[in-house]
């Protein structure tokens, strides 16, 4: 049996200072593994990648953006990965949102989020570049660079 397959809409939530929200999570099957991951997830049935991308960022951090700022995709990716278990393929599309820096609020998080991110940090580009950490998208400076987002 192959993976299952998912799609999902991902958000570069980027500051007044270019840093970009990242929540670190760990997989319920392997907890010592720590990485980094974008605001995002899975589309509800019926629901648009942007919509989604809206939804999910206001579950996930607190922040209310109007479907009209989500704008349109600047980047999209597969990937595969294994979480609780269970191998999915993910076809994901990333909407950059920017906001002034504020206060993140998880209270919207179902049980697995809960469970699985433990920290959020706001990362600049040559934070990413630095860090030994895992980050996804493995390509997300690249991607950053290419919006114009500065390394300070």
């Amino acid at each position: 049996m192959g993976p299952r397959q998912r799609v999902a809409a991902r958000v570069l939530l980027i500051d007044e200072h270019d840093r970009v929200l990242l929540f670190r999570g760990l997989d319920p099957a392997e907890p010592d593994i720590r990485y980094w991951f974008t605001p995002g997830g899975g589309l509800d049935d019926g629901e648009s990648f942007a919509e989604a991308a809206a939804r999910e960022l206001r579950e996930e951090t607190g922040l209310r953006v109007p479907l009209s700022e989500i704008g349109e995709p600047v980047h999209d990716d597969v990937t595969f990965f294994s979480f609780d278990g269970v191998k999915y393929r993910q076809e994901q599309r990333f909407y950059v949102v920017r906001a002034r820096r504020f206060e993140v609020s998880t209270a919207g998080f179902d049980d697995y989020e809960a469970d699985s991110i433990d920290h959020h940090h706001w990362w600049s580009v040559a934070e990413l570049e630095q860090t030994d950490d895992a980050f996804y998208p493995p390509d997300l400076v690249a991607v950053l660079k290419r919006l114009g987002i500065s390394p300070c």
